[in-house]
């Protein structure tokens, strides 16, 4: 790497010391810049050419300079010719002034070291092109190396040429007398340049008579500085010591050989025997072999081999070469015509540009961008060829590259961009608006090309808003999004409401339905929906194109339309415009399918987003009722109040009793794990565990032993005939260990014993209870009916029964003999309704004693039911459900009873215990 820097530092070095020296204190250096060696030319190639530009202007000029050192081994009266006969050259050049000639920017100064003067901007000379490098820098720059001439190039630079002989021989009466490749410059444009004037000679006859011309005999003694070059001289130049313009016409000759043929001669001059050689080559040019001439091209060989006759007379002038069809092709009529223009008027201008379109393609890349285009960028200045030559200029810059474009013709349409008239300016950039946005740089597409774009949107032309309209799709992908959003849209929607016209109002509608991919999804709902809405027209057109709006917002992947905006905003719109009655069939059907479409997407995903919130809910519901469930099941692991009280009464954890709400409860409570409840539902729960909470925080129960009262022949009054009732009723049920009972529909459970006289209980109609509520006693049922509720009587009751209801019994288990009570006064305790059975008949008879069937019954069990579900069932008439039978109605011991004993038993009494056993068994088997 560092011998690298170390190389690249020693050819700066010495290319700046070599310029240096060259032009050290040479006048020239004060007006220009002297850059880089490029090329060289002249006699010899003696002249060295630099790039360079002018310091108070920065234009770009071609400094030509002779370094002296080149002739230090000639002695001094050589070096005065030499020095002379370039100084000679340079000055008639100066004073002449042609289009073909090159143009002298800053006449010659000589200093000690050198000579120098600067002319218009070159690029090589026509013998570095062809392969000559003498006095090159080393190496040979690769712009010149890999330079290769086209046919098109070739061609107008041989027209060129003859052009700028022919100014000499008719404008000037001028033999130049040393035409060839080396005083033949090709300019930074292409163009083909006369120089090196070194051996011209003027006519010496007045203007107005026959030009004759003087030259000098050939003097093999001086330097081939100061002599022309022998290889592109006429014959008769040596031979004869005369020269003509015929003599001019023959080196043009040679030249287009050399051209042709690599940048060799027709012959190679021995220079040391020149007379003998060109005695030799007039030989050979007087039968020229057809050979020579096969690399000419056919059309212009003819021209050529009369070029090298030998007889001046039969050589063409420069006037007629000019005339050949060889120089009357398209491409060269066409650069011919460039480099005439200032001499056309308007009208002759447009008609060229007019059809230079057709033209382009066919020429070389390099040759329009270095001849033709400047001469197209020139004509910017007059703003009515603009409008002809700007279609041109946007033609080549498609075949340039984004560098080139940047350097070669952005500077110039920046100007141009800004122009407003005429109005066809605006209308081409708008269409080579894609070229434009893809090769201009992002600050100039900023500053230029966007600006343009929104004057032609709020130009006063409805034309220009229109092709505006439908151009800005075509580039919408090139334009930054904040461009877009913040300026391009709000004037296309200002556009749209502010217009007259309805073709600019469907034309923006359309611009905007193409353009939405490009916007992003919330913009265009925030934007642009609610824009359309604010449209007032309702032309069919307009509808339809807010119709394409929704259609294309709500069907694009990267868009789409939230179920919330089409339920309150786009359906209903839609569906005001739907029915307008400018519609047609087909567009109605139009504006119904989309409709049905956002419809079927609104009530997909709403009952997708409700199925997934009610699974949510489901699945969170769960989890709170199992924590809830989890909770109340741990207290049940260890004693509890409400286990100390089911052993009271004779029951266990599992068996029913007076604890059957709690046990109720929990098989209720145990089924939302798999079921959801209801709010209604969770709150009954929670009541229900609350309450069952509460009873298993109370104190057991001490039941007080109530004692049987003795039997007395006067009448009881009413109280003391209910109890007596009701406790034979409760001694049955508590007398049997654990009890467990179904509760169906129709069959209540009463808890009467079963004594031979309730036998025909079962046939009995509905009973009233005292509060308009009937009791049915089925036949079947009532059996199945005499033993007290189980789990179920609390639910069944609103669980509202406590374990301070029930008083133990179990003291009274018989039946007290004699004369049953007499309960008729109990009758007009209950509603007004008088009973079809009297409460005296439903009082049983005495029992003497209990049966086998009675122990039978006591010791049955049958298999526990299933609990019936919270207030599923109905009110019955049992201990719980009578309103009378309270805690209170026993808080007073009753009377001691004597004792009394067994009555004996007799056979009516059995038959009937058997009829009830018999019941008994159909009814649990």
């Amino acid at each position: 790497m560092e011998s690298m820097l170390n190389k690249l530092k020693s050819t700066v070095t010495k290319v700046t010391a070599d310029v240096t020296s060259a032009v050290m204190g040479n006048p020239v250096t004060r007006e220009f810049e002297v850059g880089r060696h490029m090329a060289s030319s002249g006699p010899g190639l003696c002249w060295r050419i630099y790039s360079g530009s002018k310091k108070s202007t920065k234009q770009e000029v071609a400094v030509f300079v002779f370094d002296k050192k080149l002739i230090d081994k000639y002695q001094k009266f050589e070096k005065d010719q030499i020095v002379d006969s370039l100084k000679k050259g340079v000055q008639q050049l100066t004073r002449l002034r042609h289009p073909r000639l090159l143009t002298v920017q800053h006449p010659l100064e000589e200093s000690r070291d050198c000579l120098a003067f600067c002319t218009e901007p070159v690029f090589a000379s026509l013998a570095n092109v062809l392969g000559q490098y003498e006095n090159l820098p080393s190496p040979v720059p690769s712009e010149i190396k890999e330079y290769k001439l086209y046919d098109i190039e070739t061609k107008y630079g041989l027209l060129q040429t003859a052009e700028g002989l022919a100014f000499l021989h008719s404008g000037v009466k001028m033999v130049h007398g040393n035409l060839c490749p080396e005083n033949i410059i090709v300019n930074k444009s292409g163009s083909w340049k006369i120089m090196g004037f070194d051996f011209s000679i003027s006519s010496s006859n007045p203007s107005d008579q026959e030009p004759t011309y003087t030259c000098k005999e050939w003097d093999p003694n001086q330097s081939s500085l100061c002599l022309p070059n022998p290889e592109y001289l006429a014959p008769e130049y040596i031979l004869s010591v005369s020269c003509d313009t015929a003599s001019d016409m023959y080196s043009l000759g040679v030249v287009m050989h050399a051209v042709f043929n690599e940048g060799k001669p027709v012959f190679k001059v021995n220079k040391q025997d020149i007379f003998k050689s060109f005695s030799r080559q007039l030989d050979q040019l007087s039968r020229l072999n057809p050979g020579v001439l096969n690399k000419i091209p056919e059309e212009v060989r003819e021209h050529v081999k009369m070029l090298l006759s030998v007889t001046p007379n039969v050589r063409p002038d420069a006037d007629q070469m000019t005339k050949i069809p060889f120089f009357g092709d398209v491409g060269s009529v066409t650069l011919q015509y460039f480099d005439s223009l200032f001499q056309r008027d308007n009208l002759q201008k447009s008609q060229f540009y007019k059809g230079l379109p057709k033209v382009l393609p066919k020429l070389p890349k390099r040759v329009v961008v270095h001849r033709i285009l400047p001469a197209l960028t020139s004509e910017f200045v007059n703003p009515d060829m603009v409008p002809f030559v700007l279609p041109n200029v946007l033609l080549i810059a498609e075949e340039c590259t984004k560098e080139e474009y940047v350097r070669l013709i952005l500077p110039d349409l920046g100007p141009v961009f800004k122009q407003q008239e005429p109005v066809q300016i605006l209308l081409i950039f708008l269409q080579k608006m894609d070229l434009l946005l893809t090769k201009t740089p992002a600050e100039d597409i900023r500053s230029s090309v966007l600006p343009m774009v929104y004057r032609a949107l709020e130009a006063p032309s409805t034309q220009i808003q229109e092709l505006c309209l439908n151009i800005i799709p075509t580039f919408a992908n090139l334009i930054d999004y904040p461009s877009m959003k913040n300026s391009l849209i709000p004037r296309i929607k200002s556009a749209c409401l502010q217009t007259s016209s309805l073709a600019v109002r469907v034309n923006s509608l359309v611009c905007l339905g193409k353009i939405l991919e490009y916007l992003d999804k919330w913009f265009v709902i925030d934007e642009i929906l609610p824009f359309l809405q604010q449209i007032p027209s309702r032309e069919p057109a307009v509808l339809m194109g807010i119709l394409g709006i929704y259609k294309c917002t709500f069907s694009h992947k990267k868009l789409g339309i939230p179920k919330e905006h089409l339920a309150g905003k786009s359906v209903p719109h839609l569906v005001s415009l739907s029915i307008d009655n400018n519609l047609n069939l087909n567009q109605f059907n139009s504006f119904m399918a989309v409709i049905r479409d956002m419809l079927s997407r609104m009530e997909a995903e709403h009952k997708t987003k409700l199925e997934q919130l009610h699974a949510m809910q489901e699945q969170q519901r769960s989890l709170n009722i199992s924590n809830q469930l989890n909770q109340s099941e741990e207290p049940k692991s260890t004693p509890s109040p409400g286990n100390q009280i089911d052993n009271i009464f004779g029951g266990n954890s599992s068996s029913s009793g007076l604890n059957g709400k709690e046990n109720g409860s929990s098989v209720a409570a145990s089924q939302p794990s798999r079921v959801s409840l209801t709010l209604e539902e969770k709150q009954r729960l929670a009541k229900e565990q609350e309450q069952a909470a509460k009873l298993r925080t109370q104190q057991p129960l001490t039941p007080n032993v109530m004692k049987a009262a003795t039997s007395t022949s006067q009448a009881k009054d009413l109280t003391s005939s209910l109890m007596n009732s009701m406790t034979s009723l409760g001694s049955l049920s508590l007398s049997t260990g654990p009890r467990q009972g179904p509760v169906q529909t129709g069959a209540i459970s009463t808890g009467f014993p079963s004594a031979a006289p309730m036998g025909g209980v079962g046939t009995m109609g509905t009973m009233s209870n005292g509060f308009g509520s009937g009791m049915g006693f089925p036949s079947a049922g009532m059996n199945a009916g005499m033993r007290p509720a189980g789990p179920p009587a609390a639910p069944m009751y609103g669980g509202m029964a406590t374990t301070t209801s029930t008083p133990n019994f179990s003291a009274l288990t018989q039946n007290q003999p004699g004369k049953p009570p007499d309960m008729s006064a109990l009758d007009s305790l209950f509603a007004s309704q008088k009973p079809k059975v009297t409460l005296n008949q439903m009082t049983p008879a005495p029992t003497p004693a209990p049966g086998p069937w009675l122990n039978q019954f006591g010791s049955q069990q049958p298999p526990q039911a299933a609990p019936l579900p919270i207030g599923g069932a109905h009110g019955g008439f049992g201990m719980q459900a009578n309103p009378f039978f309270s805690p209170q109605n026993f808080s007073q011991p009753a009377p001691a009873p004597a004792p009394m004993a067994a009555p004996p038993m007799n056979a009516g009494a059995l038959r009937h215990s058997t009829s009830a056993n018999n019941d008994l068994k159909d009814l649990f088997g």
